[in-house]
């Protein structure tokens, strides 16, 4: 359980109510984080939003959001984030051993592409202080500026997304247990 209460869309204004629900079963189940998001309306707006808008857009695709997304969601142990993404990471034509190797390069299942992704999500989570221009070129070469600002942007919430989920519970074990992992100790 949360360790805040789930509230219900119903609680919200109608327009930030369709918004929670558009998001929340969006292309997965994320009901229980809208649920806690929702006591913080101008952050379900905002966010929710944004997400919304960039999926719709599609200017990066989804595979390359995916395989970030779930990078930095294993490099930060956050079981809901892993167990929410790998699934639509799997959808996205990455073989099943290759996500569960991540970060790990050297699969078979993972082009160049995919590669330069999950290094890039690995540098921008754990040392974005020291990325070479030679990264920058190689995303350059393969990417356009607006796909590489999006990119980052979407690293960067990942791990958002990683410690709100797990600094407040969001999720009742499930995810841990999807994914083999143990649930994060309470302190």
């Amino acid at each position: 359980m949360p360790r805040v209460t789930p509230l219900p869309s119903s609680s919200l204004p109608p327009h930030l109510a369709e918004l929670y629900e558009r998001f929340a079963s969006g292309y997965a189940d994320f009901h229980d984080q809208a649920a806690v998001m929702a006591h913080v309306p101008a952050a379900l707006e905002g966010l929710f939003g944004m997400l919304i808008e960039l999926r719709r857009q599609s200017n990066l695709p989804l595979r390359y959001v995916e395989l970030a997304v779930v990078t930095v969601s294993k490099l930060n142990a956050c079981p809901y984030c892993i167990a929410h993404h790998a699934p639509l990471l799997a959808v996205e034509g990455v073989p099943t051993e290759a996500i569960g190797d991540l970060p790990n390069l050297d699969h078979p299942g993972l082009d160049e592409t995919d590669r330069l992704v999950v290094e890039y999500a690995t540098l921008v989570t754990n040392r974005p202080w020291g990325l070479r221009d030679a990264v920058f070129e190689r995303l350059t070469s393969r990417f356009s500026e607006a796909q590489i600002v999006e990119l980052t942007l979407r690293i960067a919430l990942a791990g958002f997304f990683n410690r709100f989920n797990d600094a407040l519970q969001i999720d009742d074990g499930r995810a841990a247990a999807a994914m083999n992992l143990p649930s994060p100790p309470s302190l």
